[in-house]
């Protein structure tokens, strides 16, 4: 496993990191001590953060990964955890949530304190919300050294652009926006350089998007990049190989994406999924892939409040 540094945090982060949605039930049905087994096959498998929030399976994805991290030194690992988005439309970012929900989270943890945590999914919410109330909370946890570092996540790359300018947060999550069907997260980079905030690039897989399975019902992308996707996928299999490992090993092997979380409650998975980030990429099957994929390249959707999704046209 290869390790970079995030940003100016002095943290050194694992290519591949662990999403710990998948432990909520997110996906899927699933048994906590299998859940646990994944998340010590993380770790020895040399992934070493960990990201998780309330949001995921309502609770059950930070109780599920405290109890496998009980046994676990806490030197061994990095974890994250969000704060501000409880349910499918249930925000909430003043600064009392705020507080007691971190508390909650270091409880359901079993941890004194979070290396980072990431205000969730803010593009939901009004701006000055973020910029006078929210952001000044994490800062006073980080006084308090229940956290180490502040960050933002959201899915539109024009939230980033619009707020970062504003508050200075030590790492964004930032998903969807680097993966084989999707890069546009590239026009983000030199400015995260410049201010040396930690990038945390999060589902090379699209949520699915890419896999012989096809998306899942609830998908917000379009008809087309739903198809053409599923295309690429099966062409994958065609070739005797899983789009999931050109995926991952396309995310993690560009020097300025310091890592790429990816979910799963599968033991077996995450270990594969380690093991990928070792091997060799297939360049020809990459080409044939983009090929495939040109038609719907950089193709996004909408997510939150209309300022932040200007630039996203409708496709079907």
């Amino acid at each position: 496993m290869k390790y970079r540094k995030l940003g100016s945090t002095g943290l050194d982060v694992s290519v591949l990191s662990f999403g710990a949605s998948a432990l909520g039930s997110v996906f899927r049905e699933v048994d906590e001590a299998e859940c646990i087994r994944t998340v010590h096959e993380a770790i020895d498998a040399g992934i070493n953060y960990i990201d998780v929030a309330p949001f995921y399976g309502l609770t059950k994805a930070e109780t599920v990964l405290g109890e496998a991290l009980r046994k676990v030194s806490r030197d061994r690992f990095l974890l994250s955890s969000k704060a501000g988005r409880y349910g499918l439309d249930q925000f909430d970012f003043s600064r009392e949530r705020i507080l007691s929900s971190v508390d909650e989270s270091l409880s359901r943890l079993h941890t004194d304190y979070l290396d980072i945590l990431f205000l969730h999914d803010i593009e939901f919410v009004p701006a000055s919300i973020i910029v006078e109330e929210a952001f000044p909370a994490l800062l006073e946890l980080k006084k308090a050294g229940k956290i180490r570092f502040t960050g933002i996540s959201g899915l539109p790359l024009q939230m980033f652009e619009s707020m970062l300018p504003r508050i200075e947060a030590d790492a964004i999550i930032s998903y969807c926006h680097y993966s084989l069907n999707d890069t546009t997260l590239e026009r983000l980079l030199p400015f995260l350089e410049e201010k040396g905030t930690g990038l945390v690039n999060a589902s090379p897989i699209s949520m699915g998007l890419l896999g012989t399975r096809g998306a899942p019902y609830w998908h917000p992308a379009s008809k087309q990049v739903k198809e053409v996707c599923l295309e690429a996928a099966e062409f994958c299999a065609k070739q005797g190989t899983d789009i999931a490992k050109l995926a991952v090993q396309f995310s993690t092997m560009n020097e300025r994406i310091p890592t790429t979380l990816v979910s799963t409650a599968n033991p077996a998975n995450i270990r594969r999924n380690a093991a990928w980030t070792d091997e060799v990429m297939d360049s020809e099957l990459l080409v044939n892939v983009q090929e495939i994929l040109r038609p719907i390249q950089n193709v996004t959707w909408r997510s939150g409040r209309p300022e932040y999704n200007e630039e996203i046209g409708v496709s079907e």
